[in-house]
């Protein structure tokens, strides 16, 4: 990972635990990808994708996250959740970090 990756995970972790979410797993990985922060809010597992910009020329933050992504991320959360009983409720967010603006929370980034 970048120094500016790392750096814009340190921002969205700090953001979050600001919010009251509390942390579980940082760079969780398995051969079907990567979930940057795991955390829980209240009773509700939370898997956080978080995408950094310097700058919208090639699209902001929001639009890297391909359809690709998404299916990784989600085999990636099937295998976080391998063996655990009772099952968490669960929901997939994205922090998105572009240039020097405050960072954006999506809630249930996935939901249809």
């Amino acid at each position: 990972m970048s120094v500016a990756g790392a750096l814009a995970e340190e921002q969205a972790l700090r953001f979050l635990t600001e919010h009251g979410l509390k942390l579980k797993e940082r760079n969780y990985s398995c051969r079907m990808g990567e979930i940057d922060l795991i955390l829980t809010d209240g009773q509700v597992l939370v898997f956080v994708e978080v995408r950094m910009r310097r700058s919208r020329a090639f699209g902001g933050a929001v639009e890297s996250i391909t359809p690709r992504k998404r299916a990784r991320l989600v085999a990636a959360a099937r295998h976080y959740l391998a063996g655990k009983q009772p099952l968490p409720a669960c929901r997939f967010d994205a922090v998105l970090i572009e240039a020097d603006a405050a960072p954006v929370w999506i809630q249930d980034a996935f939901g249809e």
